[in-house]
């Protein structure tokens, strides 16, 4: 069996002094870099075209400049239209749709509700101060000339006469209603205006938990829409 040829120097590589590398087999002496000649070794070396070199020398990989003719210009040119005209159809397609969906939690239903009572409120505060403080009675009166102008309603059967009224606990802070209010959820109280709430507890901003002394009913009910006592 013949002793193959040395990848530099063609002549026979004998086995102890072999290096096969890049499908070549090198005397030892010959594994060297193409430019500067320095011997290498399995460790050191950098390949290219099945050649070796050192790190200073190994070839840099470059890149081809394309020449910027009239012809390329054009492709350039209608290249960017092509972009704006995409842009342009996406932007009308998609014009009113950059909303966000806001998810209808119970949280986000309770601020909506918060806000709905804070504008109602401004509203009967801006009618209040708009007519004359002495056109209006006060609300312990205000059920007596209702009664006074309409007394066919203010006679109702006797199983829908309304509870006596519950006395308060000596305890706890105490509330008198500013404006009517009809619960909306199960954990609420409706109260009229001029009802007298004891038992207060506030609970979050906004909202606290009540007794109608009146109806003698528990519950949730708007802060904005009672004046402490």
């Amino acid at each position: 069996m013949m002793n193959p040829s040395c990848g530099r120097c063609n002549k026979p590589v004998y086995p102890t002094e072999k290096i096969n590398c890049l499908d070549k087999f090198w005397h030892k002496c010959c594994f060297s870099c193409e430019v500067c000649k320095m011997a290498l070794s399995m460790k050191n070396y950098k390949g290219f075209e099945k050649r070796p070199y050192c790190s200073m020398h190994y070839p840099k990989t470059s890149f081809t400049i394309v020449t910027d003719t009239p012809e390329n210009l054009r492709l350039k040119q209608q290249s960017q239209l092509n972009s704006q005209a995409l842009y342009k159809e996406d932007f009308e397609k998609n014009k009113g749709k950059g909303f966000s969906v806001v998810a209808d939690t119970p949280e986000m239903q309770r601020l909506k509700k918060t806000q709905d009572q804070i504008s109602n409120i401004k509203y009967h505060e801006e009618f209040e101060k708009s007519k004359s403080r002495s056109d209006a009675p006060p609300p312990e009166n205000r059920k007596d000339l209702e009664k006074q102008q309409n007394p066919q309603r203010s006679v109702q059967p006797a199983a829908e006469m309304q509870p006596a009224a519950i006395a308060p606990p000596s305890g706890g802070k105490r509330y008198q209603a500013l404006y009517s209010y009809t619960a909306a959820e199960s954990d609420e109280v409706s109260f009229q205006e001029g009802d007298l709430i004891f038992d207060a507890e506030p609970i979050d901003e906004g909202w606290m938990y009540g007794s109608n002394q009146r109806t003698g009913q528990r519950g949730m009910l708007p802060l904005n829409y009672v004046r402490p006592l």
